[in-house]
């Protein structure tokens, strides 16, 4: 995706929102090589546009910047106080046998792993995934999942799927690797996000379907 062809979900004077792909860094990393990302392309069209969240570089979907620092403390506000709604789709190995379920499993650094994380009951954050059956396919021996992180740790969703037994295909970080090498990309989308405009407080529904 070249910065003058951005995937605009929705633009206003206090916010913009993009379909980030697979494989982009959400804001600039280490080294020259690292340092094209999603803001860098949306700020070369949006000056003022500033970082409120992230997304994995390998995960796609919606991902949202304010535009001016009133807007930025504002929504940065309402995903510290876990006042928006988050909503993924993926595409696990195995049959998940429970149409819905919760993984409950607090989150840890794994330094000697970094930036990997792991489960730690005694020392982990409380960390909470809440998960819906869509479509189980028993030929491909895969689960198509509806997710809803109530906590945001790093990593959280394939770190829990992985955890239930179910990693997600295409996770080079988390999966075996027959369930990794699976997909040439981390099979996890962000499909929606509600927030509560900055400007005048109404909620604010993006939605962007998953390409798998």
């Amino acid at each position: 995706m070249p910065p003058d062809d951005l995937d605009i979900l929705h633009l206003d004077a206090a916010l913009v929102a993009i379909h980030k792909p697979s494989g982009l860094l959400s804001v600039p990393g280490r080294g020259l090589l690292a340092h094209d990302s999603a803001a860098q392309r949306v700020q070369q069209r949006h000056a003022d546009a500033k970082v409120v969240h992230r997304l994995d570089m390998a995960t796609s979907g919606i991902l949202l910047f304010a535009r001016g620092l009133e807007a930025q403390r504002a929504l940065s506000a309402q995903f510290e106080r876990r006042e928006t709604e988050k909503g993924y789709v993926a595409v696990v190995g195995g049959l998940v046998q429970a149409d819905s379920g919760e993984i409950d499993a607090p989150l840890i650094a794994d330094w000697p792993r970094r930036p990997l994380q792991k489960v730690d009951r005694a020392a982990g954050k409380p960390s909470l995934t809440r998960y819906v059956v869509i479509q189980r396919d028993p030929a491909a021996g895969t689960t198509r999942l509806a997710l809803t992180p109530v906590t945001g740790r790093s990593h959280q969703l394939r770190v829990h799927l992985a955890f239930l037994g179910h990693p997600i295909l295409g996770d080079t970080l988390y999966a075996p690797p027959e369930i990794a090498g699976r997909s040439p990309r981390l099979l996890l989308h962000a499909r929606t996000l509600t927030v509560r405009h900055p400007q005048h407080g109404t909620p604010l529904s993006l939605v962007c379907e998953a390409m798998f």
